[in-house]
């Protein structure tokens, strides 16, 4: 097992380096030496021992490196990393099945019970001998309660708990009253590792498709509208984390209680922020339902320094809606306050812009598309770009409900003087009172009219 294995690594690499010092401590330090020898040679000691320290740290990452891929990505666990991994996608209860069926029973041999405790109801069984059992079925409604604590456990052949790992046949996920029952004669071959993240996956997966039941039972109601508008909005940020070097505004009004409009700020560690903003196409329900898959995808994504990976995800997941005509605009954007750089994808956004101060005046360099639509068609390869970064640099994201709004003679607000003027002049500004001075100049050239679309857009001033 992988935790067994990385016990044995360590302490090996430990008494390795321990028996490497003591060694050359006796064989370059000779009794009869003087004093200022003496130092000399506990030098060079330490050196050789600091290299050896040096080289020991490389090989115990390629012997970590090495057990992780024989224990946890190698053998029968492979099998529920497999399950793991598609389960990150899975937005439905047919969904789940669908990754039951294929990976756990095809691949895995196992046999899958799913209940809904609080409603007494088997959602879904495997047609196996072992799942279609009465006896079975009366075991786990007696074993197993509604009152069961969330978490995961492993069964017996008598479907009786056991804490010996090495007797259990099988393993049960317990979530919101939604029990999940394995049965796997091989279970004691997975390695428990594996287990700790299945579960979390589990637990996203039950919220996830919980969020978005919740959003059609709204939306079968139409009264109801206004909720709808509060649980979407509950995928943007609460509050604009304060980040060093780095100060952020945004602004979000949609056109009518819902929208296909959202944005993000997810710090990633103590210098890379990853910044998101973007368009669905469409109005209503479907652009809400897929605004809130967005963020929800990019939200659990382990690795969001993969831009690449982050927006083939996305994709993915739009795609296994299997809404008609239903994509996203995207622009996403990794600042780096120590590098200062910005990497990006932009996917077909217009507005992307970066303002940089110079002695004329701040410079407009636009963050060009390089990324076609997200979520409709192929999106084949796609390249992150980079662009350097300067202190004082702003960096304005907009959806085109801002660009687009138009005066009383049809011509668009991002087509005009005033607009790359006001931008230019509020650069020099903190970015909430930047973000005003555009939100004022909309309401003012479309002449306090009803507005024709949703506005959103995010601003970030770098250095300070």
């Amino acid at each position: 097992m992988y935790r067994t294995r990385k016990k044995i690594i360590l302490s090996g690499m430990f008494l390795f380096s321990v028996i490497i010092f003591i060694l050359l401590s006796v064989l370059l330090t000779p009794l009869n030496l003087m004093t200022r020898a003496n130092v000399y040679v506990f030098l060079i000691t330490s050196i050789i021992f600091l290299s050896v320290l040096f080289f020991s740290n490389k090989m115990l990452k390629i012997f970590l490196n090495h057990a992780h891929k024989h224990t946890i990505e190698a053998g029968e666990t492979k099998i529920l990393n497999e399950f793991i991994d598609r389960l990150r996608f899975c937005y439905s209860r047919d969904d789940f099945v669908a990754n039951c069926s294929e990976i756990l029973e095809k691949k895995g041999d196992c046999s899958v019970i799913v209940v809904d405790r609080e409603k007494n109801y088997v959602l879904y069984n495997s047609p196996s001998r072992i799942a279609t059992s009465e006896e079975i079925h009366k075991r786990i409604d007696l074993y197993f309660p509604v009152t069961w604590d969330d978490g995961f456990y492993f069964f017996d052949h008598h479907t009786d708990i056991t804490s010996k790992y090495s007797k259990a046949r099988g393993f049960f996920l317990c979530y919101k009253k939604i029990h999940v029952f394995v049965f796997c004669r091989y279970t004691r071959l997975f390695d428990l590792d594996v287990y700790t993240r299945l579960f979390e996956e589990y637990k996203r997966f039950i919220s996830r498709t919980g969020t978005i039941g919740t959003l059609s039972e709204i939306a079968d109601t139409t009264k109801e509208w206004e909720q709808l508008a509060i649980t979407q909005q509950s995928f943007l940020p609460q509050r604009i984390p304060n980040i060093p070097k780095l100060k952020i505004a945004a602004y979000y009004r949609p056109l009518v209680n819902v929208s296909g409009d959202y944005y993000s700020i997810l710090p990633i560690d103590q210098n890379r922020t990853l910044l998101m903003l973007g368009d669905v196409s469409g109005k209503g329900l479907p652009a809400a339902l897929i605004m809130g898959l967005v963020m929800n995808t990019v939200q659990i994504i382990g690795d969001k320094n993969d831009l690449v990976g982050v927006i083939h995800s996305v994709d993915k997941a739009i795609k296994g809606m299997h809404l008609q005509d239903k994509y996203t605009v995207l622009f996403l954007g990794i600042v780096d306050t120590e590098r200062m750089t910005i990497r990006y994808i932009n996917a077909s956004m217009s507005d992307p812009i970066i303002l940089s101060p110079s002695p004329n005046g701040y410079r407009i360099k636009p963050l060009t598309s390089n990324a076609s639509l997200v979520g409709i068609l192929d999106m084949g390869d796609v390249s992150v770009a980079e662009k350097r970064l300067f202190r004082g640099d702003v960096i304005l994201m907009a959806t085109d409900g801002v660009s687009e709004v138009m005066d009383d003679s049809g011509v668009e607000l991002g087509d005009t003087d005033i607009f790359k003027k006001t931008l230019q002049a509020g650069a020099a500004k903190e970015p909430q009172k930047m973000v005003d001075d555009i939100v004022d100049l909309i309401m003012k050239y479309n002449g306090d009219k009803k507005l024709h679309d949703d506005v959103t857009m995010m601003i970030a001033k770098v250095g300070y």
